[in-house]
């Protein structure tokens, strides 16, 4: 496989996530190290809260389908995880939640998870940089069957950590995660070759 085909979002609706801004140098760098990258910004799919009741008396959202087919038709994920009571936020989960939905008898289970990769990144105010919201995101994707790279970048005082420009003001962090997207797109060529 030469270009691994890569779905980037981060789990903030908020305009000016840092989380936002850490995921579009986090694809900026997976596209320098080969791959095809799409950046999904979670506020646009316009979710609702999953309701099954939804879920069986109109099917997936819009959004839901639009999200899931764009995961089930990549490789892999970048994900850029804010941290919220030590935690990952309402709208990743409830992302996440939507695409593992079946959409008839005969698709495969978790169709849109199984068998991708992933890498994960956080930019929190706080001293540890989301590191909390990363296990949880890490345990949730390995139970629906992403294959998660070891390797994962915080970003702490994610308040002070960017330039207007929206690069980030570390050299050490922005290499970093130049780092982890060559790591993800290697991963991903290695499993899927």
């Amino acid at each position: 496989m030469s270009q691994p085909k890569l779905v980037a979002f981060a789990g903030s609706l908020r305009t000016r996530s840092f989380n936002k801004k850490l995921i579009t140098i986090a694809a900026e760098a997976a596209r320098a190290a080969g791959a095809e990258v799409t950046v999904v910004d979670l506020r646009e799919l316009n979710l609702p809260l999953f309701d099954q009741d939804i879920e069986d008396s109109t099917g997936l959202p819009d959004g839901a389908k639009k999200f899931k087919t764009l995961l089930r038709e990549s490789d892999g994920f970048l994900i850029a995880s804010p941290e919220y009571n030590s935690s990952i936020t309402a709208a990743l989960k409830n992302a996440i939640d939507w695409a593992s939905r079946s959409e008839s008898d005969d698709e495969p289970d978790l169709v849109a998870f199984r068998g991708k990769t992933a890498a994960l990144c956080s930019a929190s105010p706080g001293a540890l940089g989301g590191m909390r919201s990363l296990m949880t995101v890490r345990s949730i994707l390995g139970n629906i069957g992403v294959c998660v790279v070891p390797e994962q970048v915080t970003v702490p005082k994610a308040h002070e950590a960017f330039e207007d420009s929206g690069k980030l003001k570390d050299e050490r962090k922005a290499k970093q995660l130049a780092a982890l997207a060559q790591s993800l797109v290697e991963f991903t060529r290695k499993l899927k070759s």
